[in-house]
């Protein structure tokens, strides 16, 4: 009887979903400015677990007027960039590891590039954390567009704590 109650409360805790409100702060967690923002809501999160958001490609994006000119279609590298938005949010959230209010994207593995994204297309982007090391965080990230895969990836963001940066920028200064 244990094992099927804690199992029960187990799955429940595993599928729950963020309130509003914690979605909203997850996207303030993003340290980019608006036009370096992939990803226009989150649909769904599990603090410190899993996460789903979305990206629009407007059309007027500054880098699609040069990307395939007559037929733009959005970089694969933002993508990536997309996937590490949602994951880098996911790990902000997780209330039982610090918050890195400069996590950056440190390395990529298995990227695969299915498809591509145009004007119109709305990217549902998926995020799933598989690991931590302290500051190193591991997520396997997708990226979909009407149910088919354009991206698959396993990355590995990096929190920097606030004072690092500072000291770093100092060092720096005095030299």
């Amino acid at each position: 009887m244990y094992f099927v109650v804690h199992l029960r409360c187990r799955l429940e805790l595993e599928t729950m979903s963020a309130s509003p409100e914690i979605l909203e702060l997850a996207m303030k967690s993003l340290p980019h400015g608006p036009e370096f923002r992939f990803v226009d809501r989150m649909v769904s999160l599990t603090p410190g677990k899993e996460g789903v958001g979305e990206y629009r490609v407007r059309g007027d994006e500054f880098y699609l007027r040069g990307h395939l000119p007559g037929e733009p279609i959005l970089p694969g590298v933002l993508l990536v960039e997309a996937g590490a938005q949602v994951a880098g949010m996911v790990a902000q959230e997780d209330p039982a590891n610090p918050t890195w209010p400069r996590m950056k994207l440190t390395a990529l593995r298995a990227v695969k590039i299915l498809g591509s994204a145009k004007p119109g297309d709305v990217l549902r982007i998926e995020a799933v954390i598989t690991g931590r090391l302290g500051a190193l965080i591991q997520a396997e990230v997708s990226a979909s567009i009407a149910d088919i895969r354009v991206l698959s990836a396993e990355l590995t963001l990096a929190g920097i704590p606030k004072a690092s940066v500072r000291a770093k920028r100092n060092t720096r200064a005095a030299r």
